[in-house]
């Protein structure tokens, strides 16, 4: 698809100021930006790159200010971040999307393969899956015996999908990802050693979730792991046995989610945050990178370090160990 200033407007209900016929080929940050190519500024530190950047289009927001005159066109949105977002799967959207059965793959006998859907080589189908409509599932996946996977989903390669799971529609599950393998569960016996406790649950995944490489998703012990709808896990998170994740939450990499937790709507997760077993988190809240959450959690909370405190106890915290050198040598 050729873009334009202008068709890029029409798509994302913008209003261009310059020409709105240049051609454009690309996308790019607005600092690497070359000739042609259309970038965005959503975060005001960035600012500055407007009368820098050889950018042709900008996405900026409606009560974006220049302080002198810039010279690639500025395409006016509401929020450029979003604007940015619909475009490129406005773009993405056209894109040829495979479909079909190639060889070799096994599919076990019994299973019904809609037309519109594709299963790419040597990935394997076990019996009683049932697939939706439109879902792709990617080279050398292995999807387990009574799986449902539902419309729309994408399964992409090497994700490994354990048996009973369930995949709601419109998921994404990317490369590496293993859904439903046993939780962790031992009994400690007298002698020292452990007795494996079967897992004989299963993972629920709500429509419209994305989970990231490498994330794994325990069954649980009995029961389901549940991941609400709209919840999106980065790469490398781990989610234990037994955990229920609400409705719309966002979990940056390498989060760790101990068993039997129960995690409500809307949260945002930073990076590396690791939550205790058994703790109830509730609704709205922040959580900084790094922060250990070692109990129950209310609503609306925004809270950083470990144990996880508020925003304005930790900063005071950090001032005083920072000063604690100062305080020593003053006690002597």
């Amino acid at each position: 698809m050729e873009l334009t200033p202008q068709l890029i407007a029409s798509l994302i209900d913008g209003k261009v100021e310059g020409d709105g016929n240049v051609r454009l080929t690309g996308f790019a940050k607005i600092e690497e930006a070359a000739p042609g190519y259309v970038t965005f500024i959503a975060n005001p530190k960035y600012s500055h790159y407007i009368y820098e950047t050889e950018a042709s289009a900008v996405l900026v927001s409606d009560d974006f200010v220049t302080e002198r005159p810039v010279s690639p066109v500025l395409i006016r949105v509401k929020d450029p971040y979003v604007a940015l977002a619909d475009l490129m799967n406005a773009m993405e959207s056209t894109r040829p999307k495979p479909q079909g059965i190639e060889q070799p793959c096994f599919i076990a006998e019994g299973v019904v393969v809609p037309d519109d859907a594709y299963i790419g080589a040597f990935a394997y189908i076990g019996k009683g899956v049932h697939l939706g409509k439109g879902v792709k599932v990617y080279p050398q996946s292995y999807i387990g015996e009574n799986v449902t996977i539902g419309d729309g989903s994408v399964i992409r390669a090497g994700v490994r999908i354990y048996q009973d799971c369930v995949i709601g529609k419109g998921c994404i599950i990317h490369s590496g990802a293993v859904i439903g393998a046993d939780g962790f569960g031992f009994a400690p016996r007298p002698d020292g050693t452990y007795e494996k406790i079967p897992q004989i649950g299963n993972v629920v995944i709500d429509d419209d979730v994305e989970i990231g490489a490498n994330t794994t998703v325990d069954r649980a012990t009995f029961g389901s792991t549940r991941i609400g709808k709209g919840t999106k896990l980065d790469n490398l998170i781990q989610v234990a046995h037994n955990v229920e994740i609400g409705t719309g939450n966002v979990f940056a990499a390498q989060v760790g989610v101990a068993g039997s937790t129960k995690i409500g709507d809307f949260n945002q997760v930073g990076g590396q945050v690791g939550f205790a077993g058994h703790i109830h988190v509730g609704n709205m809240n922040q959580f900084g990178a790094q922060s250990g959450i070692p109990n129950n959690v209310g609503d609306g909370n925004r809270l950083i370090g470990y144990p996880a405190v508020g925003l304005r106890q930790f900063a005071k915290t950090q001032v005083y160990l920072k000063r604690l050198g100062e305080l020593f040598k003053n006690t002597k």
